[in-house]
């Protein structure tokens, strides 16, 4: 298991002037950080890619799709078109940092909607703009963690059974799932269950409070959730994702109206520690056996 910090909570373009908290955030004991993908050239990347080996720390991608006029499942050709161009830069992008998958809602236009629930001329779009990306992502070594998001934010694609069930259409190697408990908490009836019941998909997680604070002072029920995840396999990123108010743009996209803890320092700090002991415990005596209903 390796434990990542998402860089959203200072930042959506991480550089050189981050240096210092970088070496703090390698310092507390995290094995790698999240590095947002909205803008620059992949060069750029690859520089800051270059900073990250130096420190010491391991990376993954983020992004998200927020201008209408790249919607991967528009009616309009152009825009799908500008879309999967968009995701070809970001996998690029993703390629020069070193990051071997890039997660995000990447299926659809962020806080858009349509007044209605996804059609099916909607999800076979999709499909056919996601196999698109998932044959360029292959072609870079890079795979696509795409996540489920709540009814506030998208309305494609809510759930984690909804999420694989589309995968599982898309049939591309590189476009996989992401798990993200503070969604789940607010769509999934059994976040538990709706996380090993789609295991097989998984290729990142988040770490969210319900409240997007600090992980493990909320309501997300932590000792299960790091029992099923330990115990389903999995064995790679469990990355905190927290937001703050330092963003004009990205506290309006995320609906952050008000400071989640005394410190961003208090998000990573506390939230490193939380995830150490609730994977430690969940490895430890009966809580380490397998789900017998577990599908991988």
């Amino acid at each position: 298991m390796k434990i990542g910090m998402c860089m959203f909570l200072w930042t959506t373009s991480v550089s050189k002037k981050h240096e210092a908290l970088l070496r703090d955030i390698r310092t507390t004991g995290f094995d790698g950080v999240e590095i947002p993908v909205f803008s620059g050239t992949p060069d750029d990347y690859k520089k800051l890619g270059d900073l990250l080996d130096r420190i010491g720390l391991e990376r993954t991608a983020v992004s998200a799709m927020g201008d209408p006029s790249t919607n991967l499942i528009s009616p309009d050709a152009a825009t799908r078109k500008a879309g999967i161009d968009y995701m070809k830069w970001a996998i690029d992008c993703s390629e020069a940092l070193g990051a071997d998958r890039l997660s995000g809602p990447l299926h659809s236009t962020l806080g858009a909607f349509s007044g209605s629930g996804p059609t099916a001329a909607e999800k076979k779009r999709s499909v056919a703009s996601q196999r698109a990306i998932g044959d360029h992502a292959g072609k870079r070594g890079v795979t696509i963690g795409l996540e489920a998001l709540n009814r506030f934010e998208c309305y494609l694609l809510n759930t984690m059974d909804d999420l694989c069930e589309h995968i599982d259409s898309i049939d591309r190697p590189h476009i996989k799932a992401m798990y993200d408990t503070f969604h789940a908490n607010i769509e999934e009836a059994d976040p538990i269950g709706a996380y090993t019941r789609n295991r097989r998909n998984v290729v990142h997680v988040h770490i969210s409070e319900n409240d997007r604070g600090v992980p493990g002072r909320g309501n997300i029920p932590w000792a299960e959730t790091f029992s099923a995840i330990r115990n389903s396999g999995y064995d790679d990123w469990l990355t905190i994702e927290s937001f703050g108010r330092s963003l004009k743009d990205l506290a309006a996209a995320t609906k952050v109206w008000r400071d989640f803890s005394e410190s961003p320092e208090a998000v990573y700090r506390d939230g490193y520690k939380h995830i150490k002991n609730g994977w430690k415990k969940a490895g430890a005596g009966d809580a380490a056996k397998p789900f017998p209903s577990q599908a991988i």
